[in-house]
């Protein structure tokens, strides 16, 4: 069964009508079956860009307690693992969010990230496969 790792972009554009992506992602939830894994640093970004749009962060763990999301990673057991990768991609800068992904990417290798960053293009899992991805484009 192929894991779908959730990242930021397409969590707000889901959760607002008035979202440039907001038809695409909501199309992507609509087929994808539960739960959609993810990570607290991708909960925190949505619960911000959410509210900072007007719109009800707590949408966001709506989704979480229905099932719907699942967070599938523990930063303090990653922790070296993390810092490894955001040393690698610190000219990006990458996010501890994006960081989270691209390690659970190395987790669990049959999985897709679903994004809207293009700089999932540029990272590499395991220090050079290119990573699947559902994305736009």
């Amino acid at each position: 069964m192929t894991r779908t790792l959730l990242d930021t972009g397409p969590l707000v554009a889901f959760l607002n009508r008035n979202d440039w992506w907001h038809d695409w992602a909501k199309a992507q939830m609509g087929a994808l079956p539960p739960p959609l894994f993810t990570c607290e640093p991708v909960l925190t970004e949505a619960c911000f860009l959410i509210q900072r749009n007007g719109g009800q962060p707590a949408d966001v763990l709506k989704k979480l307690q229905a099932g719907v999301i699942e967070v599938a990673l523990e930063i303090d057991t990653e922790a070296s693992a993390l810092e490894t990768l955001m040393r690698r991609y610190e000219d990006t800068p990458m996010s501890l969010a994006d960081a989270c992904l691209v390690r659970l990417s190395e987790l669990h290798s049959d999985c897709l990230v679903f994004t809207l960053d293009k700089d999932f293009r540029r990272y590499r899992r395991h220090g050079r496969q290119v990573i699947p991805l559902l994305a736009p484009g």
